[in-house]
Formats: C-alpha cells, sequence, structure tokens
C-alpha cells in the first residue's frame, strides 16, 4: 500500500479474568484437558504421549446470549488492537448459537470473529460486524489481518461496514441488509475477498480497487473501479470488462470452504466442508452443509510457547493442530505427514521461523487442510517459508486436495525478516483459496535488501488452482508458475515500490521481472480477472516491461488483465509479453487486454 504506518506500541496481553470469564467460558470448556498438561516438561527427551483437546485459552473469548456487558468487551479489545498492525496481540471471539442484540464489534488488527453454530443463521446479531478506517485518517487500504466468518447480521443502518485490504476475509457470513466495503466518507480502499456468504441486499464496493467474491449469493452490486471478479456467484452483474470492470464466471471449478469450529452440544467439534465441483452459491443455504466433522479431542490444542518438536509429536501421533491465538517460534519445520491432517489457526495464530528453517511442510498425501494463520519470516534468510509438497511431488490427489485457505505469509513489517521464497506448491490438485504473499512495504525491518525475498508463490505442481491470489512486493516473480494445467481466478499485485534504479530490477534483456510468469515450457494455463499495479517509489522513473509473462501457445489463455501506474510512479511498456498498451506514467488509468492470445 502507498502510505506508511505511523508507529504502534504492542499491546499487552488480556487476561482471562478480564476478558473471558469463568461464566462465559465454563460450559463450553469444561473437562478439557489443559494445554499445559499436554505440553512434556522441558528437556524430556522422549516425552509421553500427547493429549488431543486442550484449554484454549486466555485470547480465545467466548460469549453466549447471557454473557454480561458483551459490548465493553468487545470494544476493549478494538481499543487495544486498532492501530497494532505490527503489535503481537491475537484474538479470537467466538459467539455461541443465539441472538445477540444491540452490538457493534469493531474489529481491529489480528481480531477474528466468528459464531459457533453449523449454520450462520444459528447465531445472528442485531448488529454489526464492523471495520472502518479512522485509526488511519479514513485510508482502508492498510486494514489487514481480521476476519469474520460464520454470524448472520441484522446491521443497524441496514448496511454493515466491511472497510478492509488484504488478509480479511469474510466467509459464510448471512448479511440481513446491504454490505458496504468502503470507509466511511469513502477514503482509499483497496481489498478483499468474500466466499461462501449471502447478502440479502447491495454490495458496494465504491472505492475498492478491485475483489474477489467466489460462491455466494448477492441481491445486487454496484461500483466497480478497476477489477471485480466473481465465481459461482448469485446475483452477481454480468460479464462487462473492462467497461464496467467485472469478470464473472457462473460457477468455480473447484471448491472446498475454510474448516471451521463450532458447538455440538456443549463440546467442540471442527466441521470440515465437503469437495464441490462447479460449485455457484452458499453451502449452508438448504439444512446441514456436506461434510465431516471432528471432536476437539482429535486435536492438539496448541498454544504459544509449545515448540516445533512438540508440534512435530502431536501430529506424529495422528493428531490434528489448533493452533490458539499468539506467536509460535519454530526451530525445526512443523511437518505434516498423514492424510487428511488439518492445522487450523485460530485469531491469527503466527509461526516465525527461527534461524533461516522452513515454517511447515507438507508431504506428498491426500487431504491436508492448511487455514487460518500467519506465517512471519524470520531474520536469517529461510529457503522457503511454506512447502506444500516436497520436490518432485507426483501423486495425483484429484479426490481429495490439498488446501491452503486464509494462510498469510509476510517478510518484513514486523521486524527484519527475509527469505528466498514465500510458498513453494509442488503437490499435485492444490487448491490455494485466498492468500496474501507480503514483502512488507513499510513498518519495520524494511529496505531492497534489508527484508529481501526474490520469489513470492512458485507452483511446481500440476493440476494447481489458486482461488484469490494476493502476491505483492517481491524482489524478482512474485508468482513463477511451473506446472501445467494451472488456473487462477483473481490475481492482485504490487510490484516492489523500492527499486533503486532500474538495473536493480532488470532480467536479462526485459525491463523487470513479471508480476505473473508462466513458465517457458508450460503448455496449458489459463487466468481470470489479474492485476499488476506499480509505484516505484524509490526511483519513479523505473519502466516496467509487462506485468504478465507466459509462452505463445493457443493452451496458454488469459481473460482481462490490466496493469495500472500508480500515480505516474513508474511505467508499463505493455500488458502481458508484447502486447497492451503502455500506462500513462502520469495518471492512474488502466491499460487492459481483454483477451490473450
Amino acid at each position: 500500500m502507498t502510505s506508511d504506518s505511523p508507529s504502534s506500541s504492542r499491546p499487552p496481553a488480556i487476561g482471562r479474568r478480564t476478558v473471558l470469564g469463568a461464566a462465559a467460558a465454563a460450559p463450553v470448556l469444561a473437562g478439557l484437558p489443559s494445554a499445559a498438561s499436554a505440553v512434556p516438561a522441558a528437556g524430556r527427551k522422549k516425552p509421553r504421549r500427547l493429549k488431543g483437546g486442550g484449554d484454549l485459552g486466555p485470547n480465545v473469548i467466548v460469549f453466549d446470549p447471557s454473557t454480561p456487558g458483551i459490548q465493553a468487551r468487545l470494544d476493549e479489545v478494538f481499543a487495544r488492537q486498532e492501530s497494532a498492525q505490527f503489535g503481537t496481540g491475537r484474538y479470537q471471539l467466538l459467539f455461541k448459537p443465539g441472538t445477540y442484540h444491540g452490538l457493534n464489534a469493531q474489529l481491529g488488527f489480528y481480531t477474528s470473529v466468528s459464531g459457533l453454530g453449523l449454520s450462520p443463521d444459528d447465531t445472528t446479531i442485531n448488529g454489526d460486524v464492523t471495520v472502518d478506517a479512522g485509526w488511519f485518517d479514513g485510508n482502508a487500504t492498510q486494514n489487514f489481518w481480521r476476519s469474520a466468518e460464520n454470524l448472520a447480521l441484522v446491521p443497524v443502518t441496514g448496511t454493515n461496514r466491511w472497510a478492509v485490504a488484504q488478509a480479511a476475509p469474510f466467509r459464510r457470513m448471512h448479511v440481513r441488509g446491504g454490505l458496504d466495503l468502503a470507509p466511511s466518507g469513502y477514503g482509499w480502499a483497496s481489498g478483499g475477498y468474500i466466499a461462501d456468504s449471502r447478502v440479502d441486499g447491495t454490495v458496494g464496493p465504491y472505492s475498492q480497487q478491485q475483489w474477489y467474491t467466489r460462491d455466494s449469493s448477492v441481491g445486487g452490486w454496484t461500483n466497480a473501479v478497476w477489477n471485480m471478479v466473481f465465481s459461482g456467484v448469485e446475483g452477481a452483474p454480468a460479464q462487462s470488462f473492462p467497461d464496467p470492470p467485472y469478470t464473472t464466471l457462473a460457477t468455480t471449478p473447484i471448491s472446498r470452504e475454510k474448516p471451521f469450529l463450532y458447538l455440538d452440544g456443549d463440546r467442540y467439534r471442527v466441521f470440515l466442508p465437503a469437495l464441490r465441483r462447479n460449485a455457484r452459491g452458499v453451502t449452508w443455504g438448504n439444512g446441514t452443509p456436506r461434510g465431516t466433522s471432528l471432536p476437539l479431542d482429535r486435536f492438539y490444542v496448541a498454544a504459544p510457547g509449545d515448540s516445533a518438536a512438540t508440534l512435530n509429536q502431536a501430529l506424529d501421533q495422528g493428531l490434528n493442530l489448533l493452533l490458539t491465538p499468539g506467536i509460535y517460534h519454530v526451530d525445526r519445520p512443523v511437518r505434516v505427514n498423514r492424510p487428511g491432517t488439518v492445522v487450523l489457526g485460530l485469531g491469527y495464530a503466527t509461526l516465525i521461523p527461527d534461524n533461516g528453517v522452513t515454517a511447515l511442510k507438507v508431504a506428498d498425501v491426500d487431504g491436508v487442510r492448511l487455514a487460518g494463520f500467519l506465517i512471519d519470516a524470520g531474520p536469517v534468510d529461510s529457503p522457503v517459508l511454506l512447502e506444500v509438497g516436497p520436490n518432485g511431488a507426483s501423486r495425483d490427489h484429484s479426490r481429495d486436495p490439498i488446501t491452503v485457505q486464509d494462510v498469510f505469509i509476510r517478510i518484513g513489517g514486523a521486524g527484519p525478516g527475509r527469505a528466498t521464497t514465500s510458498m513453494v506448491v509442488n503437490a499435485r490438485h492444490t487448491i490455494v483459496d485466498h492468500t496474501w504473499v507480503w514483502r512488507a512495504d513499510h513498518g519495520d525491518g524494511v529496505g531492497w535488501e534489508t527484508n529481501r525475498c526474490d520469489y513470492g508463490v512458485v507452483v511446481n505442481g500440476h493440476d494447481v488452482l489458486a482461488t484469490g491470489l494476493f502476491v505483492e512486493h517481491f524482489n524478482k516473480y512474485d508468482v513463477q508458475w511451473n506446472g501445467e494445467r494451472g488456473r487462477t481466478i483473481f490475481f492482485q499485485n504490487e510490484k516492489a515500490y523500492d527499486a533503486p534504479d532500474q538495473a536493480s530490477i532488470q532480467n536479462g534483456s526485459v525491463k523487470g521481472y513479471a508480476a505473473y510468469k508462466v513458465g517457458d515450457r508450460v503448455t496449458t494455463h489459463e487466468g481470470w480477472g489479474m492485476g499488476s499495479y506499480c509505484y516505484y517509489n524509490v526511483n519513479p522513473g523505473i519502466v516496467q516491461h509487462h506485468g504478465f509473462a507466459a509462452p505463445d501457445r493457443p493452451g496458454v489463455r488469459f481473460h482481462d488483465l490490466l496493469v495500472v501506474s500508480l500515480s505516474g510512479h513508474g511505467q508499463y511498456e505493455c500488458v502481458i509479453n508484447d502486447t497492451g498498451a503502455p500506462t500513462s506514467g502520469t495518471t492512474t488509468v488502466p491499460s487492459t487486454v481483454v483477451s490473450y492470445p
């Protein structure tokens, strides 16, 4: 994003007594072993078997309709998190099924709010779940890292405000009214993502530069700036790119919704939605959704401070992982080797690799689900931060693919961080459903070499699908796609702001590295609704030849591409390869290509 953020102090943790309260927690947590009891004593070489389940911890805040002072507790968390862009606080707000009246849950950084029913309509808030931009003078372009899930809202004014940027999913929500995606006053906004949601009224993106909506239902959609993409959305506007810039697919070819925590009586379970093909509309509209569920005793409930050895021991013993809110330093990779393993984060639980290790590695196995956590690069260069399938992975996972959902990666911003590649996808048929992979352009530890990371996402596996791919600011290729039959529905990118000169981005005879590069040997690839923007604020004279690069073959096809020079800071000569008009270099007007080749 284009503006520097104000500095913020790191907020202290909110203790259980002041926020959670025994009355709110006891009906749900009764009978579960504590997380502390499951952690082996320090130094024990052969720790005993870890127990499944555990205490969800002080930063998971559970409400029911009878909980006193809910609004005050919501306000307390928001006060701590509103401007804590790079702070250490992490919070998950959980609402038991029932009806709540007169609430406004304002969400700051690293705050997730969720209902605990099987359907969003099981948990109704007569009120709002609000994101606005008062902390940043009405500019919503840095409203990152927050989420809303599995709730029904009856907005007080008839319209709920959700003014967000990247890494702020709105999943499995039912808005019984309208949804406004811009900040009050309609300042800048740069988002965003909706999935498996129903908005009875009209969605108004207004100043939103781009947006992706998947497998949902809307009563209407008004306005568009640069790139609005829909797949499987009932009520979506008709295909009309570039004027207005709507890219509309009737269905999503393959999708599987994110796992979520819910209550079965007074016990937690995790629901695993079923795979859908050619999906359209929500999963929950006609009774119990399709899928399976797991009891919490099949999970090791991890707490901040748990080591990678402890997490791996739990995985080796056949448990899944539920990462409670907080920061986890790992001195070796967390290894997911068992088919069907679930790693689910709450409240933006964050993995930080120490000593240049890879934070998490997935084996070449079926059905692994990674969801709802952040990986933050450490100060020592990691060759890869997230590896989905080992190098050379070749097994067919078409019946039960690996899914990566709301898994976000950051290099720098919260402090010095370095990596060579952020995410590598080697496993075939992987679904990457909403990720923001970000080399920081502001915050601490930011500079062309300080938080260097050459590649954002590298895809080597065949038959990979990306739905909602946000990748920004890498020193070389933001996305490099080498696998066959890859597909991307919606791509948003900004090239690295801080390139010092033309020579620093020179790619052989080509001026700059493409934002999205399809490998020279690839014969089949397809993409829809894809944009790349440049804002070379250190050296505005830099010229980027193109935003997209791909081999000229009949099977390699793109639909609805655009490039934008933001405020004239740098210039694109073409859109894809040597095709497409140059950006003006002085005004923020997209150059578009409707179909390539």
